[in-house]
């Protein structure tokens, strides 16, 4: 079994740990600093404080790091964002459709589930649109989100890597029931989802009889 259900897993774990890597070594660096600061520069009788006037070493290297380190935050971010962005020419593509406050899933055979489902090591590609006000379409173990919204289609990709049920979530407030627009992905075997997907026509098409 896989360590994580998609690749997206890791590389957003990896830049929330060392956002909040960097971010604790500052803070401790700064606190140290200012404590140093407190006891060797308290005032003395008799001690007469004297200003510096600049220092052009250290004003370039308290501008450059900081610069250096959100530059390489952006990187591994924007690096993350492109692979949910990057779409294979052999993906998989599911409309995926947002409404108050329920998500409908339509496949390219024509069946339609309120639950999503999808094969294992086979890329995605969700079509998003929305039938009425913005939402945002949450799939917080996979680490993927994106907004759905009125009047234009995005989409993002995804390869699952783990069999298994995953909430999908609304995370953009749409009205009264917001807190109740949930739902799954399924992901299955290959044979097992092209066996529910044929199940899934034959059952609509003899419904229509």
């Amino acid at each position: 079994m896989s360590s994580a259900p998609t690749i997206h897993v890791e590389t957003v774990d990896f830049v929330m740990l060392y956002i909040v890597g960097i971010s604790v070594i500052l803070l401790l660096g700064i606190t140290v600093t200012m404590v140093y600061f407190v006891f060797k520069y308290n005032r003395k009788k008799g001690h007469k404080p004297v200003d510096i006037h600049g220092n052009i070493a250290l004003e370039i290297i308290w501008i450059a790091i900081p610069t250096l380190l959100v530059l390489s935050m952006f990187y591994f971010g924007y690096t993350g964002f492109m692979e949910m962005r990057k779409v294979d020419k052999d993906a998989y593509t599911i409309q995926a459709t947002a409404r108050m406050w329920s998500w409908e899933f339509g496949y390219d055979n024509g069946v339609r589930s309120d639950t999503l489902y999808v094969p294992i090591n086979q890329t995605i590609t969700l079509e998003l649109k929305s039938v009425d006000v913005n939402h945002s379409l949450f799939i917080p173990a996979f680490r993927i989100k994106e907004d759905v919204v009125m009047g234009k289609t995005n989409f993002l990709s995804f390869k699952a890597k783990e069999t298994g049920a995953f909430d999908i979530a609304c995370a953009e407030y749409c009205g009264l029931n917001h807190s109740m627009m949930y739902s799954k992905v399924v992901v299955m075997p290959k044979k097992s989802f092209d066996k529910w997907l044929s199940n899934q026509l034959e059952e609509s098409t003899s419904g229509k009889k």
